[in-house]
């Protein structure tokens, strides 16, 4: 969206799309009269015989019906007006942005009025209709060359109220920078892993980098072994592609003190090594990076908005390739932290990676880590492909981050981490740790790895194995990559920067 526009006059509109919130009872909304009067008398008529619906998202498309600047109008369902929430304006919005897609608009304007209640002001619907639009029209531009399309995007947004008019616009553009940061997540994830490597992701970050004037330090091969990353680098030996540890620093204050540590999983191709995968496992596995998509998403919002808190971003990027150098079931190796690992599974490789992404991460100064990967397959056994499964050591930060999923309309669910399952993390004849204790517990497991070098610092893991990636068009997108993460993790960081949190 290049412009935004605020109008309180429905006479002034120039779009080629209006948008009309239909409530269960549209005639208790103000102004409602004027708009009937505007469009037409006989709207209570289509009402009332239910050519027009109120329930929920049933979008209705109709051209206008006198002569307007507008084109035509899509009554969408709201359901009862007092039942609306900000996560259900963000599903309305992104199935108005699908329609807007399909009709080819390149202009619409939202009338606030029918989208609010008492929790919900104009400006929420403002910032609902900037990213719930910016969701829903997202397609993944892909590499056909037969394709004749016309490249279309919305342009221009009005917003038909007459609250403050700064205030809407900056509502709206919150709510554009956090579509687009998902939508730039979602094209990681979707690049076919031949032309999304280690070095093409670090190439990336070093744009976000200069774009939003972080610090940015990129370790290759040789910097890593000259450090003792054993763990990345024992995952890397299968492959012809240089491994990358990218480094992005957010300093809001002069002290670098209080820091996030943001820690993604950059796997950009996974075979499982000599733990091989079975012909149907590996289809997909391009988006075994999704965790590095939503820190790096995460921070082109943080770049944008600026909060007051100090963030450290920590990318371990490889792919994990089958060779005759690729490591195997039985080796040990020493991981940056200085533990010693013992490999009984090349294929539960990302919580390796994880291993000295945190590590670095703390030894950087991060004082509260949350880790993000798609790591595991029990995660979608245990909560299915709609919930992303969290653990952690540390009550009061979980909440401070359910919160903020909460805002979001992220599902997350907290798994257990017993001290029976550290111990099983723990058991090796040879080592101080084993990579994979069972299929069992699974994604406790595969967790509590990575926990195993966060220590005592305060900590979250988040599986995102289900949610990274959808098998069919959803509430906020199409099939494909959702970006899952990108904007909880933002917000979590707005949050904090505002909180502090009891020890």
């Amino acid at each position: 969206m290049k412009t935004i526009i605020v109008e309180p006059n429905f006479n002034k509109v120039e779009a080629d799309v209006l948008v009309i919130g239909v409530p269960e009872h549209p005639e208790n909304i103000v102004g409602w009269d004027g708009f009937v009067n505007s469009f037409s008398t006989r709207l209570p008529e289509w009402l009332k015989a239910g050519d027009i619906k109120t329930t929920f998202n049933k979008i209705v498309p109709m051209p206008a019906m006198e002569e307007r600047d507008y084109k035509r109008v899509f009554f969408i369902g709201l359901g009862a007006q007092k039942a609306l929430t900000e996560d259900r304006l963000r599903q309305a919005f992104a199935a108005i942005g699908k329609e807007l897609a399909n009709v080819k608009a390149t202009s619409v304007a939202i009338w606030t009025a029918p989208f609010t209640n008492d929790k919900l002001t104009c400006e929420d619907v403002a910032f609902a209709a900037a990213e719930g639009i910016g969701l829903g029209t997202y397609k993944f531009a892909g590499y056909r060359t037969d394709s004749n399309a016309r490249d279309v995007a919305i342009e221009a947004l009005t917003i038909l109220s007459s609250s403050d008019e700064d205030e809407l616009k900056a509502a709206c553009e919150v709510g554009k920078v956090y579509a687009d940061a998902v939508n730039e997540a979602r094209n990681l994830v979707n690049m076919p892993p031949n032309i999304l490597t280690a070095t093409k992701m670090a190439d990336y970050a070093r744009e976000l980098a200069e774009k939003y004037d972080f610090d940015i330090e990129v370790l290759g091969k040789k910097e890593m072994e000259e450090l003792g990353m054993g763990a990345i680098l024992a995952v890397n030996q299968g492959s012809v592609e240089e491994p990358k540890l990218i480094v992005l620093k957010y300093a809001a204050t002069e002290q670098w003190e209080d820091v996030i540590g943001l820690v993604g999983k950059g796997v950009t191709y996974d075979t499982g090594g000599y733990s091989l995968k079975p012909r149907e496992g590996m289809v997909g596995m391009k988006g075994d990076m999704g965790g590095a998509a939503a820190v790096l998403g995460a921070m082109a919002i943080i770049g944008e908005l600026r909060p007051q808190k100090n963030v450290i971003a920590v990318i371990g990027s490889t792919d994990n390739m089958v060779s005759g150098d690729a490591f195997k079931p039985d080796d040990v190796i020493t991981s940056l932290s200085g533990k010693t690992i013992e490999v009984l599974n090349t294929d539960a490789e990302g919580r390796l990676v994880l291993a000295d992404a945190v590590t670095y991460a703390k030894q950087a100064g991060a004082d509260y880590l949350i880790d993000v990967a798609t790591l595991t397959g029990g995660v979608i056994v245990a909560l299915g492909n709609d919930k992303t499964g969290a653990l952690t050591n540390d009550e009061a930060f979980f909440e401070e981050f359910m919160q903020a999923s909460i805002e979001t309309g992220e599902f997350v669910w907290r798994l257990p981490l017993t001290e029976s399952d550290k111990k099983r993390i723990r058991k090796s004849d040879v080592a101080d740790l084993n990579n994979s204790p069972g299929r069992d517990g699974h994604m406790i497991f595969g967790g509590g790895f990575v926990g195993e070098f966060a220590g005592t610092t305060p900590w979250i893991h988040l599986d995102i194995a289900g949610t990274s990636d959808a098998a069919a068009a959803h509430d906020l997108g199409p099939k494909g990559a959702t970006g899952v993460m990108v904007r909880t993790l933002a917000t979590l960081v707005e949050r904090m920067a505002d909180t502090e949190l009891e020890d």
